[in-house]
């Protein structure tokens, strides 16, 4: 405990306020993102949707080459940003087994003579959002192969009282593998903000500020948004 009261000492007040609004930014983005008002919802809310239609509509098609081709799609997706995210996790620890080259290279970007502890625990911050992108798109991957399960379990005869029934689970499934999924590139999101933190404070807020920006125009005022929202136009030609 003595150490950890010392170790914060080596922190400003300014530094405390940084990283908790990256947290609350990380915590506040998803719950509004995922939790959005129905008058107004955001795009991954959208395409949950569109998942759902999707399994509707995978009842009655024949053959299913198309499913499951995107189901496999979907998968090497997650596979590739969990690869991707553990070969960062492993340069990210490197770097914090050689704190001294860091702080060579930061002394020309930054002032000030900051302890070891104080650049080994910016590192950890950013190891720490990596890891749980690592996990999120780990988990993501086997809901996707629990989803492509299912929908192979969902009978041929759209008929089949088990039919429907089924692929809307199969539905369910792949709308939490896609939330993980949009978890996950949350994450990372905000793990190149916390990078931010090893030029200072005000630099982590600025960071903090663009990633929320990003997130929130893609995810509410983005083109895609906004051909998602678009009535369905049927046209019948005469």
């Amino acid at each position: 405990m003595e150490q950890l009261t010392r170790a914060l000492g080596h922190f400003t007040a300014l530094d405390l306020w940084a990283v908790a609004a990256l947290i609350a930014g990380w915590a506040g983005v998803t719950l509004l993102i995922e939790h959005a008002p129905a008058r107004f919802p955001s795009t991954s809310n959208l395409m949950a949707q569109y998942r759902r239609e999707w399994m509707v509509q995978f009842v009655a098609r024949d053959p299913r080459i198309f499913d499951s081709q995107v189901i496999g799609q979907l998968r090497q997706g997650t596979s590739f940003f969990a690869s991707a995210t553990l070969i960062a996790i492993g340069g990210a620890l490197a770097l914090l087994g050689d704190v001294e080259r860091l702080i060579g290279i930061a002394d020309d970007l930054t002032t000030g003579n900051d302890p070891v502890i104080v650049w080994e625990v910016k590192i950890l911050t950013v190891i720490i959002f990596l890891t749980n992108a690592f996990l999120k798109f780990v988990w993501s991957n086997r809901l996707f192969g629990y989803c492509a399960v299912v929908m192979a379990a969902v009978p041929n005869d759209p008929a089949d009282p088990a039919a429907l029934p089924r692929a809307q689970k199969a539905g369910e499934i792949n709308i939490t593998a896609a939330r993980g999924f949009n978890r996950g590139l949350r994450a990372l999101y905000f793990a190149l903000a916390g990078a931010a933190w090893l030029l200072g404070a005000w630099a982590l807020l600025l960071a903090v500020a663009l990633t929320l920006g990003v997130l929130l125009r893609r995810e509410f005022a983005s083109e895609s948004r906004a051909v998602l929202m678009r009535a369905d136009d049927v046209r019948t030609d005469m």
